[in-house]
């Protein structure tokens, strides 16, 4: 099991907060209460995962069990805590974690690990948590769990979210480390500043993420943007958001890119149909990054712009979903073109199928294919998954 980081914030705040909830206890058998009256959580998602890479020595192959097991105790006077342990095995390990370029990567290493181990206070419309965490802002653009991956991103963080104010929901966070996909670690320092406003018609969101990262200091980031979810009506609904970076504490002069989205979605008999573009822009030092965020979910199910291109990144796409006997169908094509010059980074067509069986049972089909012009190799992934939680 990976050992918990010497003086992390996850260990300092854990042993804080067991303090501070033990001297405002009136007895012994308030706490005993609360955690007999907890409740257990589970989680087992099983997974085959293929990659097919034309250029590379060898292609990949998974099946992986990623188990879950969680506990969260009842509230007393404001106090609760949750621990989560999780445990990935290979049943077939025909692949690379890292890959060094010459082979095809499923970055989902076995190993056990404590996932999340927080403690929460809430008072009136505002709760804060201290500890190893999942943190999602927004729609986890810049800041998420990268939770299709198996063993998924954490934080060791301090977080505090209000909703004391009409329509408006305030959150901040400092987070001090990052607990990869890869079961590895990041030291940061980071500052989450997050305001959304739900008074109009839509949600309106300021933020600002201000990132050092103490293991790569020249890659530090301050992202200050605004995103605005419109509503139309019942049919139509947009996303307009705008983002600018640049250099945070030792973070290199030349960090200075800009973040575009535009997407419009329409809902007519059951059908779901996305045009959106989205500009990852350039400068002179590198693309435009999301170094905390969930990216899968956005250029591609492929991957292969998990690093913006150092000429930045314009993806033009066109998602269609419905229903049909219950399950979910999704198509999405992607036509990428780099920022700045004339590249075509190529184009890619994703494919879904999701199917619910009650609360607890999820089957999923999923496609990726990604055809290559000045970026990367022609990719073919695919992934069958079944998931059970209670």
């Amino acid at each position: 099991m990976k050992p918990l980081a010497k003086k992390s914030l996850l260990t300092i705040a854990v042993m804080a907060g067991i303090s501070m909830g033990a001297s405002s206890t009136a007895s012994a058998s308030g706490i005993t209460e609360a955690i007999k009256g907890g409740e257990v959580s589970a989680d087992f998602r099983l997974r085959m995962e293929t990659v097919e890479q034309d250029t590379l020595n060898k292609d990949a192959s998974s099946l992986t069990l990623r188990s879950r097991l969680g506990y969260s105790t009842a509230e007393y006077k404001g106090f609760s805590g949750f621990m989560e342990f999780e445990n990935v095995t290979a049943l077939d390990d025909d692949y690379d974690v890292s890959g060094g370029g010459a082979n095809s990567v499923v970055a989902d290493p076995e190993g056990s690990e404590i996932n999340q181990m927080y403690l929460k206070y809430g008072f009136g419309e505002t709760s804060v948590i201290a500890g190893r965490q999942r943190v999602i802002l927004d729609n986890a653009r810049f800041v998420g769990n990268v939770g299709w991956r198996q063993n998924e991103q954490t934080f060791d963080a301090l977080t505090i979210s209000s909703k004391a104010l009409e329509e408006t929901v305030l959150t901040y966070g400092y987070v001090d480390k990052i607990n990869t996909i890869r079961a590895g670690e990041v030291d940061i320092a980071a500052h989450l500043f997050n305001a959304s406003y739900t008074g109009l018609p839509g949600k309106l969101t300021g933020y600002a993420y201000l990132i050092e990262n103490k293991d790569a200091v020249t890659s530090s980031t301050s992202t200050v943007g605004v995103r605005y979810a419109g509503v139309v009506n019942d049919e139509l609904k947009f996303n307009l958001e705008f983002a600018q970076q640049s250099g945070y504490k030792d973070g290199h002069d030349d960090i200075d890119g800009n973040y575009y989205l535009a997407e419009l979605i329409g809902d007519v008999s059951n059908v779901n149909v996305k045009l959106g573009y989205e500009v990852l822009g350039a400068d002179d030092y590198s693309g435009f990054e999301t170094p905390i965020a969930t990216k899968h979910g956005y250029n591609g199910w492929a991957d292969i712009f998990l690093n913006t291109p150092t000429n930045g990144l314009a993806d033009l796409y066109l998602s269609v979903s419905t229903k049909l006997a219950g399950t979910k169908l999704m198509a999405v094509y992607h036509d990428y073109s780099a920022d700045k010059g004339s590249n075509d980074h190529g184009s890619e067509i994703n494919l879904l199928a999701v199917k619910k069986y009650g609360k607890n049972y999820t089957a999923l089909l999923k496609y990726a294919s990604y055809s290559a012009d000045a970026t990367g190799t022609d990719t073919d992934k695919l992934w069958v998954m079944g998931q059970m939680k209670f």
